[in-house]
């Protein structure tokens, strides 16, 4: 929990997803189980074998792959040699998802500045007739471990040419054979005969899924040469670490790269990423628990619940789902027809030695994430095994690790331009890469690719009584010494209240001085609170004492507390939102100690303005009639199978500045959102009654999608919501609806860079490295003066909304404006901030839906 002054924590840096990428094939892996039942969990003999659908065939010890006809080895060690198993799980990562309406000629808009930006993008040079054949691949008889059919097929390499890969039924090369079917024979090491049918299938396109995967799987071949290792999906340099060891743990650099066709060029991307690897082990974990005996399962469980780790043996990470304090090392399971122990087959098969046989097994639930399948895969890990990855709630806070950590990882453009160009040198002169690339003709460009992008004119602030430039770093904090906010209470705030502790009483004194001198400076006046005065901070009499207040009637509630507590904060939010309808402000202590006070209760100022439901300042908007809407989905802290969905939509800024937010919950597994369209149709129904008319136009700028969920959105809900918009608008008897559905990604790759510098807020740009089948552009709307700035991906997946691209972009630009905890531009327009605050809050602290009676009140700022 922070200050309500805060703007909000930073994006953590290590939010990797578990992964099941592929590890070095000499090394163990942990035990997979597939199908677990709650019936197995206490007899590891009955743990089941089949394959789960969907799943890559991960299982150590499965009878099939033990009884092949070449000899019992590991499926997992061909994973790596082939690469394409792991791709095919992930397949989302790579489809092209065509959603450029059909009526969009020019995505390129011509209004702004023009300026020259290096990107981290390198072009990727091939020959003309370069092309992709795909064969499919049967064996007769048939393999079924992978390792036996890719070392059959190896013994024909020389006829294939340099240039192929194989994945156990795939086969994709550069040379076409002469004939459509082709038959093979091979002798395997057991002196079995076989016989290879290889099938011709087609010519993969460059509008082809398969297309990327295979670029990108010689790509990673290729960066073998550079001696990274494989961890989670992004190869990184152990060699090249950083350890930090007054915090027992280590910043691994690495690179993360994809290959695809953009809009005239096939690019590669490469940004420099960073992996946290902290050296302590989940076993670590477990002994910290263990001094309190009598709750330490308890503890344990909440402590490595929903944790990142990395099994060092095999590079793999995974996220612990739950705790089996009935199993041991010492169990045992199904191994080649024979009960073996987890002890045994580590130290005989792989020499790697239990040291506590009495510690508890994790259970980790490997899940596809767009839920293509119900594949229920378990992993079974051994917690001394398993070193922990990522950041805790408690480390984040923690202000020197987060300064240590950023000296290495918030690396300035020229930085990250040297790291670019040190990467490329090493891809294109190291020999085994050459030899790669080489041997599919592929020739990357050894430079940074330029290309032009706009700078879109700073806006104008729109106050009380002038209109104030934005300026061209985006930023109006000075204005506020003699501006009027636009809206205020007409009356003032005159029926409010505090809550203080006894012995903090000159502090409330001090704030309020302070609160009230720049409340008054900016036109908002402030009549005396009722002050309620605590003699001690615990949850509970905070509680009561609001119950108090609340007798009272006040229009809001100001709550002074000593410190970040999450559970005192949590209570305060919920009897304010979820019991009593009333807007609370928590302040801290350490917060009216600042220096900077003055500072801190101008903002303080403007929240309680907007949490009463009055406007600080607008833009200038050429549109009148305009809806723009904000959404967005937070998971639940409490139940992970819970989420929050949050919209937030403005009511005709032209006219009266106001917006409308509501809440609901939704299924956390869910790729699209159920109630999307209801918390529509409540926006919509609210705008009709404050303007006796449904909005002539609607941009909704939607938040929370992953590129794997882009294809279920775009079929789907952008379908639903179209069809339903049509018709609610019949019923009104209105003209049909103008509608913009944009899709925003704040996670990109993409850097640009200004003569080593950082592009200026209002950078467009909408060429070259965007994509041809989407709709899109990147607009760079903040001002970073520490580390490099990161772009932000607008996608329009539907649009009749008849805006040009350049109405479109300087529109988005203008609603970057308008957050009102921040005076200056946002990385997202406002009303996507809005509705990821309102998410969070509610996923995070309140755990229900609050009053509608605060559905015109900034109350979650």
């Amino acid at each position: 929990m922070a200050d309500d002054q805060t703007r909000g924590r930073r994006r953590p840096l290590d939010d990797d997803e578990p992964s099941s990428s592929q590890g070095r094939s000499q090394q163990p892996h942990p035990k997979i189980f597939k199908g677990l039942s709650e019936r197995s969990r206490t007899d590891p003999r009955s743990y089941p074998r089949e394959r789960s659908s969907g799943g890559a065939p991960d299982n150590l010890d499965r009878a099939r792959s033990s009884q092949s006809s070449d000899g019992a080895s590991r499926p997992e060690e061909r994973l790596e040699k082939s690469g394409l198993t792991d791709r095919q799980q992930r397949g989302d990562r790579f489809d092209i998802v065509s959603t450029r309406p059909a009526d969009v000629v020019s995505k390129r808009g011509t209004d702004g500045v023009p300026i020259w930006l290096l990107t981290n993008f390198f072009r990727l040079k091939t020959k003309p007739e370069w092309r992709i054949v795909h064969y499919h691949v049967v064996f007769e008889p048939s393999v079924e471990n992978l390792r036996v059919r890719m070392g059959i097929l190896s013994n024909h390499a020389a006829f294939f040419g340099s240039g192929y890969l194989f994945d156990g039924t795939q086969l994709f090369t550069l040379r076409k054979l002469e004939q459509d079917l082709t038959v093979l024979r091979a002798k395997s090491k057991l002196d079995i005969d076989y016989t290879i049918s290889i099938k011709f299938v087609g010519f993969i396109s460059t509008a082809e899924s398969r297309f990327l995967q295979v670029l990108n799987l010689i790509l990673r071949r290729a960066m073998k040469g550079l001696k990274l290792e494989l961890v989670g999906r992004n190869l990184f340099d152990p060699q090249a670490k950083v350890p930090i060891r007054e915090f027992q743990m280590e910043l691994w650099p690495g690179y993360e790269t994809s290959i695809r066709q953009h809009e005239k060029d096939i690019m590669l991307c490469t940004e420099i990423t960073h992996k946290v690897m902290r050296t302590e082990t989940v076993y670590d974990i477990l002994r910290r628990c263990s001094q309190n005996p009598s709750r330490h399962q308890d503890e344990f469980r909440v402590n490595v619940l929903d944790l990142i780790v990395l099994t060092d043996y095999n590079n793999k990470t995974y996220r612990i789902n739950d705790v089996d304090f009935g199993q041991t090392p010492k169990s045992t399971f199904s191994c080649k027809g024979k009960d073996v122990s987890f002890v045994e087959y580590y130290l005989t098969k792989y020499n790697i030695r239990i040291r506590d046989q009495n510690q508890p097994l994790l259970i980790s639930k490997n899940r596809d994430k767009a839920q293509k399948t119900n594949a229920s895969e378990l992993v079974v890990l051994i917690p001394e095994l398993c070193r922990v990855t990522g950041l805790t709630d408690d480390m984040r806070s923690n202000f020197q690790l987060m300064r240590a950590m950023s000296e290495h990882t918030r690396m300035n453009p020229e930085r990250r331009i040297e790291r670019l160009r040190k990467f490329s040198h090493r891809l294109q002169n190291t020999s085994e890469s050459v030899k790669v690339l080489k041997d599919w003709h592929m020739d990357l460009d050894q430079n940074l690719t330029e290309i032009q992008g706009r700078i879109i004119a700073p806006q104008k602030i729109v106050f009380n009584q002038a209109k104030c430039s934005a300026g061209e770093k985006g930023d109006w904090t000075r204005y506020f010494r003699d501006q009027r906010l636009l809206t205020t209470p007409s009356e003032g705030v005159d029926r409010w209240a505090v809550i203080a502790p006894e012995r903090n009483s000159y502090d409330l004194k001090n704030l309020l001085e302070h609160l009230f001198r720049a409340a008054n400076g900016m036109g908002l006046k402030f009549r005396s609170p009722h002050e309620i005065k605590i003699y001690d901070d615990r949850t509970g009499t905070y509680v009561r004492a609001l119950d108090d207040c609340a007798r009272m009637d006040p229009k809001l509630i100001l709550c002074l507390v000593p410190n970040n507590n999450a559970d005192r904060y949590s209570s305060i939010k919920k009897r304010g939102y979820i019991d009593r309808s009333i807007p609370t402000q928590v302040v801290t202590i350490r917060t009216v100690k600042n220096r900077g006070l003055m500072s801190i209760a101008t903002k303080i100022a403007i929240q309680l303005n907007c949490k009463l439901g009055y406007t600080p300042w607008m833009v200038e908007v050429p549109l009148s009639g305009l809806m723009t809407i904000g959404f967005d989905i937070a998971k639940s802290t409490r139940d992970r199978k819970k989420a929050y969905g949050a919209l937030v939509a403005s009511m005709d800024l032209q006219q009266n500045s106001t917006y409308f937010s509501t809440v609901a919950e939704c299924s956390a597994y869910d790729v699209l959102s159920n109630n999307l369209w209801p918390m529509i149709a409540k926006a919509l129904r609210q705008y009709q009654r404050e303007h006796q008319k449904l909005p002539t136009r609607i941009i909704l700028y939607r938040d929370g999608v992953s590129a794997g969920s882009l294809k279920q959105l775009f079929e789907y809900e952008v379908k639903d919501i179209v069809e339903k918009l049509d018709a609610e608008y019949k019923r009104a008897n209105c003209g049909p609806p103008m509608l913009a559905y944009v899709v925003v990604t704040r996670s990109m790759n993409a850097r640009f860079f200004n003569n080593g510098r950082n592009p200026p807020p209002g950078t467009v740009v909408d060429d070259i490295i965007t994509l041809p089948e989407r709709y899109d552009f990147y607009l760079v709307s903040q001002q970073v003066n520490q580390g490099t700035v990161s772009p932000t991906s607008y996608n329009v997946l539907y649009s009749n909304i008849r805006l040009s691209p350049d109405q479109i972009q300087k529109l988005t630009y203008k609603m970057c404006h308008l957050y009102y905890n921040w005076s200056g531009t946002t990385r997202v327009p406002a009303v996507c901030q809005y509705a990821k605050k309102l998410a969070t809050l509610v996923g995070t602290y309140l755990h229900a839906i609050p009053q509608n009676a605060l559905e015109k009140k900034f109350y979650y700022l």
